[in-house]
């Protein structure tokens, strides 16, 4: 009668870990279970992380049945407690929206008016002065928005660092710089 063979962690080599080897060569190569492994992130005292993320896998059939998989489906699994069951279920979630995702819903910002009307609403009633920049990719759709600094009731300080630390972070082509007048007054200089 064959034994089985459990594989505990400190048995595999460091560089051939899950996390290591997401560290060093990258997501995609990492198999389903390894991923799930990480996602987990222990095993049990009687079986290592790898070989809870292989029953897991097993038992759902692969990913597209553990997509559909319950908090309560997941807790009835040896080895999966609430906790475990909850990081599932997140970096399910996670996934399908990313997945949702369309690039294609992006606003497009075509002259000035164009970028002082996707933030007006949301800086009309601001009671000081906000530096805002929006970062446009090729095709001028927005893929971020942020508030680079936060001024008093007249005035905004920003350091171009700051917009460009943000701007090469983003990988964008073009900038939109914009700004409040809680006070009403406009300063020209």
């Amino acid at each position: 009668m064959l034994k089985e063979l459990h594989v505990r962690m400190k048995d595999i080599p460091k560089q051939d870990r899950p996390r290591e080897r997401l560290i060093n060569k990258g997501a995609s190569h990492l198999s389903d279970q390894e991923l799930l492994a990480i996602v987990i992130g222990s095993g049990t005292r009687e079986e290592s992380v790898h070989d809870l993320a292989i029953r897991l896998y097993q038992h759902f059939d692969g990913v597209e049945c553990l997509r559909e998989a319950t908090l309560e489906e997941l807790i009835q699994i040896k080895g999966i407690g609430q906790v475990k069951a909850v990081s599932i279920l997140a970096a399910i979630e996670l996934g399908n929206r990313m997945g949702r995702f369309k690039k294609t819903d992006r606003y497009v910002i075509r002259c000035p008016e164009d970028g002082a009307n996707y933030v007006m609403e949301d800086m009309r009633l601001l009671k000081q002065e906000h530096f805002i920049c929006l970062f446009l990719d090729t095709k001028n759709q927005i893929i971020h928005q942020q508030t680079i600094f936060i001024g008093s009731l007249n005035a905004s300080i920003s350091h171009p660092r700051e917009i460009f630390r943000e701007a090469i972070k983003r990988s964008c082509a073009s900038i939109v710089c914009l700004h409040n007048h809680p006070s009403g007054v406009r300063l020209y200089s």
